[in-house]
This record gives structure tokens, C-alpha cells and sequence, in this order.
């Protein structure tokens, strides 16, 4: 028998869609459209949305750290008056004065006068250039060794990471003041380059360890294993797969030291050993200041308040980019 409602030109969805009666059915389609992401009430990104990356959920969240934005702000200052001093500091900090030493502060010299009479506050803006070029230099350095011959073992294993890993410990078992001791101690260079120097040679097997155990665990994940199964080549894998990530706790690491290395020039540079005058440096400031600490301690509270802030500023930025880059510390 012929259905009356189809002879008469009903259309079921026209009804339903016209007369407003759809009730549950225009219910579950709007939804339908909803979760699809592609209907008018769609708030979130949809299935076709790209994906959010470990660096882009990172940076999400560096943004939303205060730790982050203090420790970077203070980073950022530190580094404009190391490039340019002279905008904070007219005056030349080798300019000295034996009539003025010791002396407090005064019109035009908030900090007072050192020994030699030079300004204190002068010296101090300018003691930030010596301390964070050996800082980053010393970073850089470092990093870049230890990632390469660590992420080099880690990835090829056998007697090349049974040699690295010895050589590693060798120089773990150095004493690093008692080295610094040792070989910038005939070091005549007034320059931030020995120190830089010494620091890399004694710091990269750190950040070596690290990169290897990094390397060791991204390269048994399943997309490397497709990648040697689809015929990638060793230098593919590791730098297209491996490499990128593999790379996070090196930086993390990296970062945290920087504000190590800069307490490790000052320490040697009160020693002697470190960066030599006429260089302008924090240790070297400090050095001087220690004999007249009860008679002049503002001599000593200044250059020591500026190693320390920039220090902690250091550490506290690793402290922030560990936790956003780790998904277990969220």
C-alpha cells in the first residue's frame, strides 16, 4: 500500500526543522554540532584544531608564573646595564680618588667610595658586564659540549658511551675551586676568557649526564623505532626525533647553572685566581672590601647585594622552566 504522507510531498525533516516541534531531535543535533566543533554554540577549538606542543603548553605557562615574570624582568634589567652601563652610571669606574677613601655616601655617590676611593656605585653597574658575560659564555659553552658528547653516547651507546662516561667521572673528581686554584693560577690574562675557559672544561660533564639519560629515553619511544623501521637514517632520527626531545631538561639544567657559574667567577675572582683588575668584577669588589668590613662595610654590602640578586634571579628562572616544562610538576 502506498504511503499517503509520501504522495503528499511530506518531508519528515521539513516538518520537524519548520514547525518547531523537533523538541528532542533539534536538541541532540545541536549538540551533535556542538562536540563536532563546527556548530554556532562550539566554544571550544574543535577536532580540527592543531594540537598544542610541549613548548607552546611551557611558554602557557611561564606566562601565568610570576616567579617567571620577576626573575625575567630582573634578568632583561641586568643585561641592558651590562650592554650599557652608562645609562645608569655617568661616571668611569677606574676614576679613583685617594682622598676619598673609604668615604659614605654622598651628593652624587649613593654607595660611598672603596680604598681607593673610586665609586662604589659606579663600580657595582659596571661589575654586572664581567659577571654575566662569563655567565652566559660559560653556559653556552658548556651546554653546547655536554649536549653533544652526552646526546652522542646516549644515542650510540657501546664503547663510545663506556669512554665519554669515563672521562666524565674523571673530571667529577676534580675539585673545582682546587682546580681553579690550580690552573688560573698561571694565567696572567686580565680577560673574561680563561674563566670561561676553566668553567666549560670543568662543567660540561654535568649537563653531559643529563643529556645522556635524556637521549637514552626519547630515543625508546615508539616514533624513533618507526623511524629506523621506515629506513631514517642515524643523524635523521637523532636530530628530527631524538634531539628535539631530548633537549628540555638541558635547558633546565643549563639555566639553573648560569647562576652558578656567575657565583663561581666571583668566588675565584676573590681569590685572586678569577678575573684581574683592571677588570671591573663583583669578587674582585668583594676581595677588597673584606679587610675593611667594620670600618666601610657599605664597601662590601653593595657589590655582595648585586651578586646575590642576580644570582637568585638565575635560579629562580630555572626553578620556573623546570616546572613548565615538566608535565608531572602541573
Amino acid at each position: 500500500m502506498p504511503e499517503p504522507q509520501r504522495e503528499a510531498g511530506f518531508d519528515p525533516k521539513q516538518s520537524i526543522s519548520a514547525g518547531g516541534g523537533g523538541g528532542a531531535m533539534d536538541l541532540a543535533m545541536s549538540e551533535a554540532q556542538t562536540l563536532e566543533g563546527k556548530g554556532p554554540a562550539a566554544g571550544g577549538p574543535g577536532p580540527q584544531a592543531k594540537p598544542r606542543s610541549l613548548w607552546s603548553d611551557a611558554w602557557r605557562e611561564l606566562r601565568r608564573n610570576p616567579i617567571f615574570i620577576v626573575s625575567a624582568l630582573l634578568i632583561l634589567f641586568l643585561v641592558i646595564i651590562s650592554i650599557w652601563p652608562q645609562l645608569i652610571a655617568s661616571g668611569d669606574p677606574l676614576d679613583c680618588d685617594l682622598a676619598n677613601s673609604e668615604k659614605g655616601p654622598a651628593p652624587g655617590h649613593p654607595f660611598g667610595f672603596d680604598r681607593q676611593g673610586c665609586d662604589v656605585y659606579t663600580r657595582t653597574v659596571y661589575g654586572a658586564r664581567a659577571s654575566i658575560t662569563v655567565g652566559v659564555c660559560a653556559t653556552v659553552g658548556a651546554a653546547l659540549l655536554g649536549s653533544v658528547l652526552g646526546g652522542l653516547a646516549g644515542f650510540f651507546g657501546g664503547w663510545w658511551d663506556a669512554l665519554l662516561s669515563r672521562i666524565a667521572d674523571i673530571f667529577f673528581g676534580i675539585p673545582i675551586i682546587l682546580g681553579g686554584l690550580v690552573l688560573l693560577s698561571v694565567v696572567t690574562s686580565s680577560t673574561v676568557w680563561p674563566v670561561v675557559g676553566f668553567i666549560v672544561l670543568l662543567g660540561w660533564p654535568q649537563i653531559s649526564r643529563i643529556a645522556r639519560g635524556s637521549v637514552i629515553t626519547a630515543k625508546q619511544n615508539d616514533y624513533v623505532h618507526a623511524a629506523r623501521a621506515l629506513g631514517a637514517s642515524s643523524s635523521r632520527m637523532l636530530l628530527r626525533h631524538v634531539a628535539p626531545n631530548a633537549v628540555a631538561p638541558v635547558i633546565v639544567v643549563a639555566t639553573i647553572a648560569l647562576g652558578t657559574y656567575i657565583a663561581l667567577e666571583a668566588t675565584l675572582s676573590f681569590l685572586g685566581v678569577g678575573l684581574r683588575p683592571p677588570t671591573v668584577s663583583w669578587g674582585i669588589d668583594i676581595s677588597n672590601a673584606a679587610e675593611s668590613i667594620r670600618n666601610a662595610p657599605h664597601m662590601l654590602l653593595w657589590p655582595a647585594g648585586a651578586l646575590s640578586i642576580t644570582v637568585l634571579a638565575f635560579i629562580m628562572l630555572g626553578d620556573a622552566v623546570r616546572d613548565a616544562l615538566d608535565p608531572k610538576l602541573r
